[in-house]
C-alpha cells in the first residue's frame, strides 16, 4: 500500500485543476455540445483511473514506478507546503483501507500497462501529455481520503470482476 501525504494530494490537485482549466469550453460552449467537450477530457480520465489502478497493490516494476512517482510527488508537495504556506509536511492524507486488485485483476493492469505505453507511443506530444498527467494525478489521488480516493474502489471492484470473469471463463 503506498501512502499519499497532504502534498502528493495537493501535486494532485494542481494537476487535476491545470488539466480541468486546459479542457475548459466556456460555458455556453459547454451548452451547446456537452457530448463534444466531454469527450475531450475521456483521455485524461482513462489514464487518471489506470494511474489510480497502479496504486492499488501492484507490485513488480508496475507498482515500483507508481510509488516512485507518488515517493516524488509527496516530496515535490511537502517541499511546496512547507516553504510556500509554511504547512507541516508529511501528514498522510491516505485512507485507513482500500479495496486491493484480486489476482485476475492485477493481471489486468498488466495489460491495461501495455495498452497505456501504445497510447502514450501513438499521441502526439500534446495528446501524451494529457495521458502522462492523467496518470500522475490518479496515481497521487488514488490513495487519497477525499472523494478521488473513494473513486477508486467502485474502479478496483469493476476491475476484479472483469478480470475474473474473464480469467475464470479462459
Amino acid at each position: 500500500m503506498n501512502y499519499v501525504t497532504f502534498g502528493g494530494v495537493t501535486v494532485g490537485l494542481c494537476i487535476l485543476g491545470y488539466e480541468i482549466t486546459l479542457w475548459w469550453p466556456g460555458l455556453n460552449s459547454l451548452k451547446k455540445d456537452p457530448i463534444r467537450h466531454a469527450s475531450r477530457l475521456l483521455p485524461f480520465l482513462l489514464s487518471w483511473a489506470y494511474g489510480c489502478l497502479t496504486t492499488l497493490g501492484i507490485a513488480g516494476l508496475i507498482g515500483t514506478a507508481s510509488s516512485s512517482i507518488l515517493g516524488l510527488s509527496n516530496w515535490l508537495g511537502d517541499a511546496a507546503l512547507l516553504w510556500g504556506v509554511g504547512e507541516q509536511p508529511g501528514q498522510l492524507a491516505a485512507r485507513e483501507t482500500f479495496t486491493p486488485l484480486s489476482g485476475p485483476g492485477a493481471c489486468l493492469v498488466l495489460i491495461l500497462t501495455a495498452v497505456f505505453i501504445a497510447c502514450v507511443k501513438k499521441a502526439n506530444d500534446r495528446d501524451a501529455g494529457v495521458l502522462k498527467r492523467g496518470a500522475w494525478c490518479g496515481i497521487t489521488l488514488g490513495t487519497s481520503a477525499g472523494v478521488a480516493g473513494f473513486a477508486a474502489v467502485p474502479l478496483a471492484q469493476a476491475v476484479n470482476a472483469v478480470a475474473d470473469s474473464v480469467y475464470r471463463t479462459v
